[in-house]
C-alpha cells in the first residue's frame, strides 16, 4: 500500500515522520519559499547501511574515532530536511520553513545558493547500489505531499545533488531510477491536483 504524508504549513513538519531537530539550519532569506527539491544519497561509513551514523552526523554527535572516514568529515555542519532510510523510515531533521545545510556551493538554472530556496531529501544509499523499493514508495509519497503543499514546486523542480553541484557531487548516483520516480509521480498525480 502506498504511504501517505501530510505537510503542515505552520510548523514545516511532515506527518508521519520521526522528528530529530538538527542544529545545522537557519532562517531562509526574507520572502523566500521552497521552489526546488534536491535528492541526495548518503551512507556512513561509506557503503554501509543501517547504523545511526547519518543521524549522528546531522546532529553533530558523530564519533570521529569510530571510523577512519569520520576524521575527514569531523567538524562539518550538515543537515537535510528529510532522510529516507533503506527500510522506508522517514526522519525529519529540519522544518521546511527553515534552510537546511545540504547543497553547499550550488546552482540551479543559473540561480546560486540552492539551500536558500530548496528542500533537501537524503536517501540512505550510495551511487552504485540500487535504492530499495520502499525508499521509492516513500519518496514518491513525500514529493506528492510537498508539491501539493508548496505552490512553487512542480515535478520539474526536482534535481539531483549532482545537478546543482556538478563536478563536486555525484549523488544520488547513476543507479537512481529517475524514470521510475517520474512515472510513479505521474501515476499518483492524474487527478484534479495534477500540474
Amino acid at each position: 500500500m502506498q504511504p501517505s504524508f501530510v505537510v503542515h504549513a505552520a510548523s514545516g513538519l511532515i506527518e508521519p515522520a520521526s522528528v530529530r531537530l538538527s542544529p545545522n539550519c537557519d532562517a531562509r532569506p526574507a520572502g523566500v519559499e521552497p521552489e526546488l527539491i534536491i535528492i541526495h544519497g548518503i551512507s556512513l561509513p561509506p557503503g554501509e547501511f543501517g547504523g545511526t551514523e547519518i543521524e549522528d552526523f546531522f546532529m553533530n554527535r558523530l564519533d570521529r574515532d569510530s571510523h577512519p572516514y569520520f576524521k575527514q568529515i569531523h567538524g562539518l555542519r550538515v543537515s537535510a530536511h528529510l532522510l529516507i532510510r533503506r527500510d522506508g523510515e522517514l526522519i525529519q531533521f529540519v522544518p521546511f520553513t527553515k534552510r537546511a545545510w545540504h547543497a553547499g556551493e550550488s546552482e540551479f538554472c543559473a540561480r546560486k545558493n540552492c539551500n536558500d530556496y530548496s528542500i533537501g531529501i537524503e536517501l540512505e544509499g550510495e551511487d552504485n547500489t540500487p535504492y530499495d523499493d520502499r525508499q521509492y514508495d516513500v519518496l514518491v509519497a513525500v514529493l506528492t505531499a510537498l508539491i501539493e503543499a508548496c505552490p512553487a514546486i512542480s515535478p520539474r523542480e526536482i534535481a539531483a545533488h549532482s545537478d546543482v553541484a556538478a563536478g563536486r557531487k555525484t549523488d544520488p548516483g547513476p543507479v537512481f531510477d529517475w524514470l521510475r520516480l517520474y512515472d510513479d509521480l505521474s501515476a499518483g498525480r492524474t487527478g484534479s491536483n495534477a500540474r
